[in-house]
C-alpha cells in the first residue's frame, strides 16, 4: 500500500538518484523535494516545493507535519552537521541521518581523526593546528609529502595538495589567515599523503547493523588525467576492478565495524548513510575521510546497482527505526558509470541560465540532473556540476561506452557543457600509465626485510654454543659438535608456509597440491645450505576440521617428503573456531637437514670474479607472489574453473596450483662441486641471489638466457606489472640458482640435464660502490 509521504532536502544530483530510486518503492506514495531541480521537478511521485527555505529547520518541521510527513531525508551534509535531525526527532518524525553530534564526523576532520585514533581505525599519521605559524614550522619540520584539510564544511573543497613545502605554507596561509573557506580553516589537520587507488564506500547504518553498497571510485580532477583543479567531482564507476571479498571484508572488520562500535561508545550511536573515503595502501585501507551522507556522484553510481527488490524507503525506515538487520538490500552483479557534465569554466567561474535541451536516454542509461531548473517549461543550468549520465551494463567497459555514446547522440546539450573523456581510466590503464605491484596487492617485500633487520638484535640476544643465531638466510643452523656432540653434524632448520596460494587451492575444493608446495619451500631452503632433508612436521590451523580436505592436504605432504627423500615425523593440527572463518585454514612446516661443517653452502670464501650462475627451470609460480596473482586474475574477470590461456587443457586453478619444484635429489649428487646455491622464493631472482654471495660480489644476470613459462608473460601482460617488479615478486622461470666455478660449469650444467632445465644465466663481478647485488642487464626488453 502506497501511504509513505518523504521529505527530501536538497537540489543536487544525489537528491534527484534518491528521488529517483524512493519513487520506485511500492510503499512511497509522494516525495517533497525542498527545493529539488529540473530533474526531480519531473520525477514520478515528486513535487518541488520552494515555499519554506531547507535553511529553515522549524518551517521544515511545520511543513512535514502539515503534509503528512512520516520519512524525512536530509541529502546535504550542512543540515545534518547544523542538527535538523534533533528538530524532526522532538517532532515524532523518523529522519534518515546521524544526530548533531554523530554528524562530527564529517562536521569536524579533527574530530574525526582523534576519533580514528582512538579507535585505531587505519588512517594517515596526521596533527591538528589552529595557529599558522605552528602549522607552518610543522610542514618544516616533517620529511613526507603532506595533505591540508580545513577541519570544517568547505563543500567538498576544502583539501590541498602541495606538492613543495612552499605551495604548502602558502595553502596554509590561504585557509587558516586569508580564511579562503571562511570559519572551515581557524583549525586545520596536517595529514601525511597516503598513496594507492582511493575508493568510496557508502554504508546504511542502524547504529549497530551494517550493510554496505559496492565500492566506487570517483574522479575530482576537473581534466582528463586527472589534471587541474579538483571539484566535487567528475564522474564515478562501481564496483571497482580491486574490489575483492578479501578487500571488502578488510574494510568491514578493520574500519566500518570498528566506526559503529567507537560511535556506541560515545553515547552517539551513527544512523542513516555514512561515507567513507578510503586510499589502498601497500599497508591496507586506510580511512581518508568520513561523511554522513550519500556521496555525488556515488549515489548517482551505486544506487543504480540495486536490485528491484530492494526498497530503498524500507532501508531508510529500517535505519533510522533501528531494524537493518531484518531489512533486505542486494545489488545486481553489474557495472555502473556516470559522466557528469559540467558548465564550461567549471570549477572557477561558470554561466548560469544558459538553455538546455536533454532528450531520452537510451535503455539502460539515466539522466540525473544537479544544478539545474525549469523557467516555465525551459529547462536551464543552475549550477557548475550541471547534469549526469549512467549507464549500467554486464561489464565496466560497455557501460563507460554507453555512456559516452548517449552523449555522443546529444542527449544532453548547452552551450559551454563539457564533460571529461576518461572515467573509469585508472580500471582500463596500460602499462605505460601505471603498474600492478605486489606492495599495491598488500605485500610489502621491503617492510618484510626491514622487519628482518629490526628484530635481529632480539635473535642475536639467544646465542648459545653452536648456534650464531643470525638471521635473514635461507634456514637456521646449530654446529652439534660445537654443542658437545663429538664429531656430530651441522643441523639445518627451515620453517615456511604455503602462502595465500592456500586460497586458490579453498576456492578449486583441491588441497593435494599446496601440500607438495609446503614440503618443497622449506627442503630447497635445506639444499641451498648444502644440508640433506632428513625430517619433516607439519601445522595445519582451521576453524573446524574438515576430513576430507585435511587428509588430501597431508597426502600432498607425504608426497613432498617422498620426492626430497625425508621422513614425516609428525605435525599438529589445531581447531580454533573464531581465529578462522568457514573453511578458510593456514599451514606451515619445518624441515630439518644435516651437513658436515665442510660441506656447508655457501662457500663465501671460495667464490670469485668469473664464476658462472646457473639457472634451473621452475613450474611456474610456485608459491611465492600469490597476493598480485589473484588481484590479477580478479582484475581480468577470469574465474579459476576457465581454461587457463597460458596452458592448455587445465584451467586458470588447476594451472596456478602446480606445486614448487623441489631440486633436492638433483642436487645432492653434484654439491661437492658447487659455490653457492639460491632458492628463488618471495622477493624473487634480485633479492634471492645476493643471499648466497660475499658483499665484495654482484651477481650479473642477463636476461633472455632462461625460457619464461607462460604464464608469466600473461601476469605480466594483465598486470602491467614492469619487468623489475616481475623478478622481484616472482621467480619468473627459475627456481634455483647455481654459483659455480667457469671451469666446472659445463660439467655440472650436463649432470643436472637429465632431470632438470638448466640454463646459463650469467657471472659474479667485482661488485662497485653503491650497486646491487644483483643485476639483470637488458630486463627492459621484457614486453
Amino acid at each position: 500500500m502506497a501511504d509513505l509521504k518523504i521529505l527530501l532536502i536538497g537540489n543536487g544530483g544525489r537528491e534527484h538518484a534518491l528521488a529517483w530510486k524512493l519513487s520506485q518503492s511500492s510503499r512511497v506514495e509522494s516525495i517533497f523535494a525542498v527545493p529539488g531541480n529540473g530533474g526531480t521537478a519531473t520525477c514520478p511521485k515528486v513535487q518541488n516545493v520552494t515555499s519554506v527555505s531547507a535553511e529553515d529547520f522549524p518551517g521544515l518541521v511545520k511543513f512535514a507535519q502539515d503534509n503528512g510527513v512520516e520519512l524525512v531525508v536530509p541529502g546535504p551534509e550542512a543540515p545534518l552537521v547544523a542538527g535538523i535531525e534533533g528538530h524532526f526527532k522532538k517532532a515524532g518524525i523518523a529522519c534518515f541521518g546521524p544526530s548533531e553530534a554523530a554528524a562530527r564526523l564529517e562536521g569536524s576532520k579533527t574530530y574525526s581523526k582523534d576519533f580514528m585514533k582512538k579507535y585505531n581505525i587505519p588512517t594517515a599519521a596526521y596533527e591538528n593546528f589552529s595557529d599558522y605559524e605552528q602549522a607552518a614550522a610543522y610542514i618544516d619540520r616533517v620529511n613526507h609529502d603532506v595533505v591540508i584539510k580545513a577541519t570544517g564544511l568547505a563543500a567538498g573543497k576544502g583539501v590541498v595538495l602541495p606538492q613543495t613545502k612552499d605551495e604548502a605554507k602558502e595553502a596554509l596561509k590561504q585557509i587558516m589567515v586569508d580564511k579562503a573557506f571562511g570559519d572551515a580553516g581557524s583549525e586545520v589537520v596536517i595529514e601525511e599523503l597516503l598513496l594507492g587507488d582511493e575508493l568510496s564506500v557508502l554504508t546504511f547504518c542502524d547504529g549497530y547493523s551494517i550493510r554496505s553498497l559496492p565500492l566506487a571510485q570517483d574522479h575530482k580532477r576537473i581534466f582528463d588525467g586527472d589534471q587541474g583543479p579538483n571539484t566535487g567531482g567528475m564522474g564515478c564507476y562501481a564496483p571497482t576492478n580491486i574490489t575483492t571479498k578479501e578487500l571488502t571484508d578488510k574494510i568491514d572488520k578493520e574500519i566500518l565495524e570498528p566506526t559503529i562500535l567507537g560511535m556506541r561508545r560515545e553515547k552517539q550511536p551513527f544512523r542513516g548513510v555514512l561515507f567513507t573515503g578510503l586510499m589502498i595502501t601497500s599497508e591496507g585501507p586506510k580511512v581518508l575521510e568520513y561523511n554522513v551522507r550519500f556521496g555525488d556522484p556515488e549515489t548517482q553510481t551505486v544506487l543504480p546497482l540495486l536490485s528491484a527488490d530492494t526498497d530503498l524507503a524500507e532501508v531508510m525506515l529500517a535505519c533510522a527505526g533501528g531494524y537493518l538487520d531484518n531489512c533486505t538490500l542486494t545489488i545486481d552483479l553489474k557495472f555502473s558509470a556516470t559522466v557528469v557534465v559540467a558548465a564550461g569554466g567549471y570549477p572557477g567561474s561558470y554561466a548560469k541560465g544558459t538553455p538546455m535541451s536533454v532528450q531520452a536516454p537510451p535503455a539502460g542509461s539515466t539522466i540525473f540532473h544537479a544544478g539545474t531548473k525549469l523557467d516555465g517549461n525551459q529547462l536551464q543550468s543552475a549550477g557548475g556540476r550541471v547534469i549526469a549520465i549512467n549507464s549500467v551494463s554486464d561489464s565496466l567497459r560497455s557501460a563507460v561506452d554507453a555512456s559516452y555514446a548517449a552523449l555522443a547522440t546529444k542527449v544532453i546539450d548547452f552551450e559551454g557543457m563539457f564533460f571529461r573523456k576518461d572515467i573509469a581510466h585508472r580500471a582500463f590503464r596500460d602499462a605505460s600509465k601505471t603498474s600492478m605491484t605486489y606492495a599495491q596487492a598488500g605485500v610489502d617485500i621491503q617492510a618484510g626485510n626491514d622487519f628482518v633487520e629490526k628484530i635481529k638484535k632480539a635473535v642475536a640476544s639467544t646465542k648459545r654454543a653452536g648456534a650464531d643465531a643470525i638471521i635473514g638466510g635461507f634456514g637456521g643452523e646449530l654446529d652439534l659438535a660445537v654443542a658437545g656432540y663429538t664429531n656430530a653434524p651441522v643441523l639445518v632448520g627451515a620453517i615456511d608456509g604455503v602462502g595465500t596460494k592456500l586460497m586458490i587451492a579453498q576456492s578449486m575444493k583441491k588441497h593435494d597440491t599446496v601440500g607438495i608446495d609446503l614440503v618443497a619451500m622449506n627442503v630447497n631452503d635445506l639444499i641451498v645450505q648444502g644440508a640433506t632433508p632428513l625430517m619433516f612436521l607439519d601445522y595445519y590451523g582451521c576453524s573446524k576440521l574438515d576430513l576430507a580436505s585435511a587428509a588430501a592436504f597431508v597426502e600432498g605432504v607425504a608426497e613432498g617428503c617422498r620426492q626430497s627423500g625425508c621422513a614425516l615425523v609428525g605435525g599438529e593440527t589445531a581447531e580454533m573456531p573464531g581465529m578462522y572463518q568457514g573453511e578458510d585454514y593456514d599451514a606451515a612446516g619445518c624441515a630439518i637437514g644435516a651437513v658436515t661443517r665442510d660441506a656447508m653452502l655457501p662457500q663465501l670464501s671460495n667464490m670469485t670474479e668469473g664464476d658462472v650462475l646457473l639457472g634451473l627451470g621452475s613450474n611456474g609460480v610456485h608459491s611465492n607472489g600469490f597476493s598480485l596473482v589473484r588481484r590479477i586474475v580478479q582484475a581480468t574477470g577470469v574465474d579459476y574453473s576457465s581454461p587457463a590461456p597460458w596452458d592448455a587443457g587445465k584451467t586458470v586453478g588447476e594451472s596456478l596450483l602446480t606445486p614448487t619444484r623441489i631440486y633436492v635429489k638433483s642436487l645432492l649428487p653434484i654439491l661437492g662441486d658447487i659455490k653457492g646455491l639460491a632458492h628463488i622464493t618471495g622477493g624473487g631472482l634480485v633479492e634471492n641471489v645476493p643471499r648466497m654471495l660475499p658483499e665484495s660480489l654482484t651477481a650479473e644476470i642477463e636476461f633472455g638466457t632462461w625460457e619464461i613459462p607462460p604464464v608469466f608473460q600473461w601476469l605480466k601482460t594483465n598486470g602491467n606489472v614492469a619487468g623489475s617488479e616481475m623478478c622481484r615478486t616472482f621467480n619468473s622461470g627459475v627456481g634455483m640458482v647455481i654459483a659455480v666455478d667457469a671451469r666446472k660449469a659445463d660439467a655440472v650444467a650436463n649432470a643436472l640435464s637429465a632431470t632438470e632445465k638448466v640454463s646459463r644465466l650469467g657471472r659474479l663481478v667485482r661488485r662497485e660502490e653503491g650497486v646491487a647485488g644483483c643485476v639483470i642487464k637488458n630486463l627492459e626488453s621484457w614486453n
